[in-house]
Parts: structure tokens; sequence; C-alpha cells
């Protein structure tokens, strides 16, 4: 049997297809989906969505959101979300390097920004993640 999976963001849908296998960067850690499991709802933390169709995985970086798991059918919406094939692996290595030193250069009274580049290091290493193979 299979999961249908979708991901949805507010200006597209990012993946429509099914799956046997599904692995969310839940709010407390990574979460796996097989056909059948049990109804939940989760948040979902700035992380890499995996899936596995026929046999081979495949991921999509998502900068947060929810899913819902329900008679095989796994929804998820994100604020954003880019799937790993379209990204550049160099490039978003770079932008990873690029906001880590950013978050290095900011001043501890600088809360707000300081809280701004932390955000901006996880989004860019979900980026760096979603390149790479499992």
């Amino acid at each position: 049997m299979t999961l249908t999976v979708k991901v949805i963001s507010p200006d597209r849908t990012i993946l429509d297809t099914v799956a046997e296998e599904v692995i969310l960067p839940s709010s407390t850690g990574q979460l796996g989906i097989l056909t059948d499991h049990a109804p939940l709802i989760s948040a979902l933390e700035v992380g890499v969505l995996r899936l596995r169709k026929d046999k081979a995985w495949s991921a999509i970086a998502l900068t947060g959101g929810f899913a819902e798991v329900e008679e095989n059918e796994v929804t998820v919406l994100v604020r954003s979300g880019e799937l790993g094939s379209e990204i550049n692996s160099d490039e978003a290595r770079k932008k990873l390097e690029e906001a880590e030193q950013a978050l290095a250069g900011i001043k501890t009274e600088d809360k707000q920004g300081k809280i701004q580049a932390e955000q901006n290091v996880r989004n860019a290493r979900a980026r760096v993640q979603a390149t790479t193979p499992l």
C-alpha cells in the first residue's frame, strides 16, 4: 500500500504524489509515517521532509508548518518549501556559510537580530540537508 502525500504552501502545491514512507521534521523529532499510520496532527519545525517512492528517497526543505495524517493521506501545510532536486548545493552551502557568519557577528544585546539570524541559519541548513542523499 502507499500513502498519498501533499505538500502545500500558501502560493503553490510543492508536491502531490504517492510514497511508501514519509519522514517529517516534527517539533518533537523525526516522525516516520508508513501506511495505516494512526491519525495525527503534528507541528513541524524547519527541516527536511524525506519520502521514499519506488525505493528511492527524495527530500524537501521546509520552513515549518503542520502535518495531518489520516487514512493513508499525509497533508503538509508549510510557510514555504523547496524540492531538494531543485536546490543548487554549492549555492546552498555558500548561503549557509553567510548565514552562520552573520549570526556570529550579531551583538548579544541585539536579541531580535539574533533570533532572525538563527532562523536564517536553520533555513539555510535545511536547504543544504535537502540536497544530500539519505
